[in-house]
């Protein structure tokens, strides 16, 4: 970038700075740096014969977190990256932004190596790393994540063949006489600080109570659809009353010490789904949606980490 450009650029960005860049606080948040040894394997030009330079890992982590907070497809992605002066100023004024099929190759390539996980991995390191400990218990909870079921029968199998309008690995279910299709959000969020320290994907129709994210030592606090079940850690799950077996008053004053512990953990659901318009995906597999979900909880956690005012 010339030195003329870079100027004008800045100068642009003094004026949108005095409006409290978000974005910017955010950045300095995480050491973006250290996800790079995570995602350069993936590139097929690592070897002794070279190919061609592939773009910065930490521009290509920064684009997908930009499109999971502001619920971005694609093409939108890469026409605001070039033309909004906080994305070019998260992004380090790149030369050029990547273009959309860039963005989806890369996704697709966390998808497919399961590099995603370290990803995660990486961001809870450096949350244990700023002393945000896990110490009181975490709170376990599920979510729809709707997708879209296409035009074919309900009862017509899915699997390899499905098309593009058709989800291959999401499921139908019902929940209050309502009919769902799409997938789950399992996560865990400690109660100290509000974090999302663990998730996981799975299809519609996976009850809750078959994914425990709990950890031994570790008191985890859980709804009464996770009644019967006992976690890897000290159980700390509301009870169901049952015909003929109705809760005794010590059961609901339980319940009621548990359900006030555990509400916090509906939080990191609200923002997901009405603030960055994660709800509902367009990816047709489970790895795929969840590299979605990993990139919309790391966004959770840090909006979570400016509000402790941690850095």
């Amino acid at each position: 970038m010339t030195s003329f450009k870079a100027y004008i650029l800045r100068e642009a960005y003094k004026k949108h700075w005095k409006h409290n860049d978000k974005l910017a606080q955010a950045e300095a948040l995480i050491d973006w740096n250290a996800f790079t040894p995570i995602i350069q394997p993936m590139y097929t030009n690592q070897g002794p014969c070279g190919g061609r330079p592939n773009t910065d890992p930490v521009v290509m982590m920064k684009l997908l977190v930009l499109q999971a907070w502001y619920g971005l497809s694609d093409p939108e992605l890469e026409r605001q990256a070039g033309n909004r002066i906080d994305f070019m100023h998260f992004l380090g004024f790149p030369e050029k932004a990547p273009d959309y099929s860039t963005v989806w190759r890369f996704r697709e390539r966390l998808a497919e190596t399961g590099r995603d996980r370290l990803v995660w991995d990486e961001m809870q390191r450096q949350l244990d790393e700023k002393g945000l400990k896990v110490r009181k218990g975490v709170a376990q909870d599920a979510t729809f994540i709707t997708a879209d079921p296409g035009h074919a029968p309900v009862d017509k199998p899915r699997g390899g063949d499905a098309k593009t309008r058709r989800s291959r690995d999401g499921a139908w279910t019902k929940k209050g006489g309502r009919s769902v299709f799409g997938y789950k959000l399992h996560m865990k969020m400690d109660l100290d600080h509000g974090l999302i320290r663990c998730l996981e994907a799975s299809a519609a129709n996976v009850h809750d109570s078959r994914v425990d994210l709990s950890m031994p030592g570790m008191v985890v606090y859980r709804d009464k659809g996770y009644q019967g079940v006992v976690p890897r850690g000290y159980d700390a799950t509301m009870k169901r009353a049952s015909r003929g077996h109705p809760l005794s008053i010590w059961d609901r004053l339980r319940n009621r010490r548990i359900g006030r512990k555990r509400c916090p953990g509906e939080r990191p659901f609200a923002v997901i789904k009405r603030v960055f318009g994660g709800g509902h995906v367009l990816v047709t597999s489970l790895p795929r949606v969840r590299v979605k979900l990993v990139f919309a909880c790391l966004c959770f956690n840090i909006v979570q980490l400016g509000r402790l005012g941690v850095g």
